[in-house]
């Protein structure tokens, strides 16, 4: 089923929060994607990425929290190969990824701010599910995210 971000704020404007325009690229093979949110908070280490892709993702979304962070990348091509062996509907990174060219060729929605040829530290930091907060709107584990080529909406009910 193909996801519109603008039919769910038609519909369903209450119930929404819209992610602020214009600060994500998408970088996957799939451009509209949702799911229930799983949220890792790292900054230049993700050993929390990892951890969480190597988990059954069936149904979810990762929204990774960087803290909006361009000296690295959080998120490359194996990664991103995890994410599809574990069934990860999608993954919104707040911060960078790399290996942009094999991303979006895998059947997975991938949202950035930006790419950056460097992996992070593994350094085993970070949280997870969290409330997070970028793009001018919170991230609650337990939510739903729906993404597609016109933005990011995020809602308590499950539309789809």
């Amino acid at each position: 089923m193909k996801i519109k971000t603008t039919d769910l704020c038609d519909e369903h404007i209450q119930n929404l929060k819209i992610a602020k325009p214009g600060i994500f690229r998408d970088y996957g093979g799939k451009k509209d994607f949702y799911g229930l949110i799983n949220t890792v908070k790292c900054l230049e280490d993700n050993s929390f990425v990892r951890k969480a892709l190597e988990e059954p993702g069936e149904g979810k979304v990762l929204v990774i929290d960087g803290g909006a962070s361009y000296n690295c990348a959080l998120l490359g091509d194996m990664l991103g190969e995890l994410a599809i062996k574990n069934k990860w509907n999608g993954i919104i990174v707040n911060g960078c990824i790399r290996d942009s060219a094999e991303l979006s060729q895998l059947g997975l929605g991938v949202k950035a701010l930006a790419t950056h040829p460097l992996k992070s530290k593994k350094e085993n930091k970070g949280e997870e599910n969290i409330k997070v907060n970028f793009a001018g709107i919170d991230f609650a584990p337990g939510e739903f995210v729906y993404c597609d080529e016109d933005g990011i909406v995020v809602s308590a009910d499950k539309y789809f």
